[in-house]
């Protein structure tokens, strides 16, 4: 589809964000909304099929995420998300490295459910940031199995209040390998199938 590819030609480069303009920002959200008017999955909270699995994002307006590229001595690498529809699950994982041994991961765990055809209420449970080698951290999956399993991390791994650690995500554009949603505090995600 044209419009996909032109999304995605636009974003190519901008390292998730970090790179883009002013101006860029602009065009990005153009060829987003453009693709939105085509989304092909009218209701994509009920396309279990299609939502569930691992996602990597090629794309956030997200301060929160691309303020990970601010540590110290790191910088952001690749952004995970796996989504687990049948245990109304998110799991959002976020790489950084930079000098040897301070490679590490910054991971939040969430509940969703569904509140309209195309909206989801996140409530975030856990949070977990250390340095991928005392984690034992591999891929996004194992973690995740790790995590699902119980596991306690030497890390700083902390519960989260979920009445005050919440927000929304409108998901609007989704089909079997891109997704495109758009959050509570005005940013923006484009997600491609793992």
């Amino acid at each position: 589809m044209l419009r996909k590819s032109a999304l995605l030609e636009i974003i190519a480069g901008k390292n998730r964000g970090l790179l883009a303009t002013p101006s860029d920002k602009q065009a990005i959200l153009s060829a987003m909304a453009k693709l939105e008017d085509y989304n092909p999955t009218p209701r994509p909270v009920e396309a279990a099929e299609l939502l569930n699995g691992d996602w990597r994002l090629l794309y956030t307006s997200s301060r929160d995420l691309l303020n990970l590229d601010s540590f110290p001595l790191v910088k952001l690498g690749q952004i995970y998300q796996s989504i687990r529809v049948k245990e109304s699950k998110v799991y959002n994982i976020g790489e950084l490295y930079g000098l040897p041994y301070l490679e590490g991961i910054v991971s939040v765990a969430a509940r969703f459910e569904a509140t309209s055809e195309r909206r989801v209420q996140i409530k975030f449970e856990r949070s977990i940031f250390g340095l991928s080698r005392l984690i034992g951290y591999e891929s996004p999956v194992k973690f995740i199995n790790e995590i699902e399993s119980g596991k306690k991390f030497a890390a700083v791994d902390i519960g989260l209040d979920t009445r005050e650690q919440q927000g929304w995500l409108d998901i609007t554009y989704l089909d079997k390998d891109l997704r495109i949603g758009r959050g509570n505090k005005e940013s923006v995600f484009v997600l491609t199938k793992e």
